[in-house]
């Protein structure tokens, strides 16, 4: 599996350590930056990273930020994006399971490395649950 990786600087150091931790895991991954803790704005990395899951380019995609909203917020913007943002492995499985989350979104300045490899597991194991769900993603669109 192809994964597509973003940050701010806020979530540099832990978008460089997670994108080994991926790939001693097996997976391909496509950093879309930033590429250091110089100060920078989120849009710019979180856009390509969108475009790129809307176009199947990456199957999936994982961004950070401080708080992570300016990051979901960005990329839900797009209408192929469903960004989750997830602070614990329960909620990391749960925007995969209940709301078929194609990019998951965590909080840098809030949660461990040990937590973002946690959360990250979990999204990555859990499927979509579809059923009842399903009805309720296919109504996220605007159209």
């Amino acid at each position: 599996m192809t994964l597509g990786i973003c940050s701010d600087h806020a979530g540099y150091e832990y978008k460089r350590q997670l994108i080994g931790w991926l790939e001693s895991k097996g997976y391909q991954v496509k950093d879309f930056g930033t590429h250091s803790t110089e100060s920078m704005d989120y849009p710019d990395v979180a856009h390509p990273l969108a475009e790129a899951v809307e176009k199947g380019e990456v199957e999936k995609g994982i961004a950070m930020c401080g708080t992570g909203n300016g990051m979901a917020m960005t990329l839900n913007k797009h209408q192929g994006i469903r960004a989750g943002l997830a602070w614990d492995v329960e909620i990391g499985k749960l925007v995969r399971q209940h709301n078929d989350a194609n990019v998951l979104v965590m909080p840098a300045r809030f949660i461990s490395f040990d937590m973002v490899c946690r959360i990250t597991e979990a999204w990555l194991d859990t499927d979509f649950e579809g059923g009842r769900h399903q009805k309720r993603i296919d109504k996220i669109p605007v159209k």
